[in-house]
């Protein structure tokens, strides 16, 4: 009877941990992950020169078009005093792929200052998903460049194209964006801010004639002499 007893209980015990393996998978099945969102052309640039070279600070530009615009003059500005790099790219903040991208670039080179930015893509996404993957974007930064000085440079604002001086409707997108940004930094202290957004705001003619989105050939001077004296001074 007793040897009876003991063969239920191993079935009751055996019947509930199939169970429990068949609910779990179930429920895994019915997870539905977040869709990537990408647009209708992806790209990268990436640029690392004076790869061999360490007699200069090293510095890298994380953004996107438009940090690719200032980012080649301010590497011009600093020639002789830092070798810039930059990995530009439409990939944005809750894309797998902008971890991916960071990892490979920034695993080539050890960088001594960091200048990073990312927010004007990736529109399909939502700010609460945008929030939630920012510390991501953030430790895979400090992963890779752990020695490093660390730059979060604001998010600039898009101007109307037909209307000099208005912003688009997307700005407010922005502000939310960039807030996102302020309140997970207050907790980091070390990494410093780059208020790039409130520069932009300041001067519109920097945007006059353009697309609203990016700046015209003298906005991109005036800003990137602005970046390269915050850099340049993080280098001594």
């Amino acid at each position: 009877m007793k040897y009876l007893k003991m063969l239920c209980f191993r079935s009751n015990l055996v019947g509930l941990i199939i169970l429990t393996i068949v609910l779990c998978y179930s429920c895994q099945k019915n997870i539905k992950k977040s869709p990537i969102v990408r647009e209708n052309i992806e790209w990268l640039d990436v640029w690392i020169p004076n790869t061999n070279d360490n007699k200069l600070p090293k510095i890298l530009f994380i953004g996107n078009s438009i940090t690719r615009g200032y980012g080649k003059k301010v590497e011009q500005i600093l020639k002789d005093k830092a070798y810039v790099s930059r990995l530009c790219t439409s990939k944005s903040i809750g894309d797998p792929g902008l971890i991916q991208e960071i990892n490979l670039v920034m695993g080539y080179q050890n960088f001594d200052i960091v200048h990073f930015n990312n927010g004007l893509h990736g529109w399909g996404y939502t700010e609460d998903q945008y929030r939630k993957s920012f510390p991501e974007f953030i430790s895979t930064i400090q992963k890779n460049a752990p020695g490093a000085t660390l730059i979060w440079a604001t998010i600039t604002p898009v101007y109307q194209k037909d209307n000099f001086g208005q912003l688009d409707p997307k700005t407010e997108r922005i502000k939310k964006r960039n807030k996102i940004a302020f309140d997970y930094l207050e907790d980091h202290k070390k990494i410093r801010i780059n208020d790039l957004f409130n520069l932009a705001i300041r001067h519109p003619e920097y945007f006059e004639g353009g697309d609203g989105t990016h700046p015209n050939e003298d906005g991109y001077l005036k800003i990137a002499e602005y970046v390269a004296s915050e850099v340049e001074m993080l280098g001594r």
